[in-house]
């Protein structure tokens, strides 16, 4: 009986440590003997004491951080690259069998294929086509880890630092690209106005009357503000007549034989007009 009952506390102490309660998102890879029994789980699973060796493993997204990276890009610019990997295991027993660590190796895997990519492409397009540039690094990891039964979802590209003397360079680049258009647009708006005035111009002169108009509205304009000095234009052909009296003499002014009134005449010159 004694014997018994130890038989009994020792199978009952032999079956509770067998038993392991694997969760939903978790699967087992069972070796006995070290040899590959296969998946277990979810739920309730049997693991012999000293015969089965179980390995857990959790089939959830994990998110994997890529350290910056010092890169040179393809235009020769020194660049601090930083990324996330979203990853997930599809398939267990490849995870364990094939690679030692998975998250290790795909976080390797991850780090050299993010230099080598942005190693091959220009400042521009790390800045401006990131896009482009995450689809890459997530089909070259992804194929490298599909043997592993790991699944790369996302690469993302987080943070881009550059030196700051090319920052300011790229701030003067895109203040001058502002001026080159502002420019442009402003040649543009002469243009386009220089054009209109020339079929105002023609449209007005074909009615005297209504540059007439246009000039009064002019000085309306001009009247409406609460200015100080108004600048009145008046037509040359008004102010002419008076010019041209301003610049001829009067009659009176001149003597009898063309010289001016109070001259003397050359003959009537004494000779005291000779000493100096």
């Amino acid at each position: 009986m004694v014997w018994a009952l130890i038989g009994v506390v020792l199978g009952l102490l032999v079956l509770a440590t067998s038993v392991r309660i694997l969760k939903e998102y978790e699967r087992g890879v069972a070796f006995r003997l070290g040899r590959l029994r296969g998946p277990l789980g979810p739920g309730f699973c049997l693991v012999v004491p000293g015969l089965d060796k179980l390995v857990r493993v959790d089939l959830r997204v994990v998110t994997l951080t890529i350290p910056p990276q010092e890169v040179i890009t393809r235009d020769n610019v020194p660049a601090r690259v930083n990324a996330v990997v979203l990853f997930r295991v599809t398939d267990p027993e490849r995870s364990v069998m094939v690679v030692e660590n998975h998250a290790v190796a795909t976080s390797q895997i991850a780090q050299t294929t993010l230099r080598s990519v942005v190693g091959r492409a220009d400042l521009d397009t790390l800045l401006a086509h990131r896009a482009d540039l995450n689809d890459d690094l997530a089909s070259s990891i992804a194929l490298q880890t599909e043997p592993w039964g790991v699944e790369v979802a996302v690469v993302e590209i987080k943070d881009v630092e550059i030196p700051e003397a090319m920052q300011r360079a790229m701030a003067r680049e895109a203040e001058a690209e502002r001026e080159r258009r502002a420019k442009v647009i402003s040649a543009r708006g002469e243009l386009e106005a220089s054009a209109q005035l020339r079929d105002a111009s023609l449209t007005l002169s074909e009615s005297p009357a209504s540059l007439q108009l246009r000039y009064l509205q002019t000085l309306l304009e001009l009247g409406a503000d609460q200015n100080s000095t108004v600048v009145f234009p008046i037509p040359m052909d008004i102010i002419s007549p008076f010019l041209d009296a301003i610049r001829q003499p009067a009659p009176e002014s001149r003597g009898v034989n063309g010289h001016a009134a109070g001259a003397r005449p050359p003959a009537e010159r004494t000779s005291d007009d000779h000493r100096p």
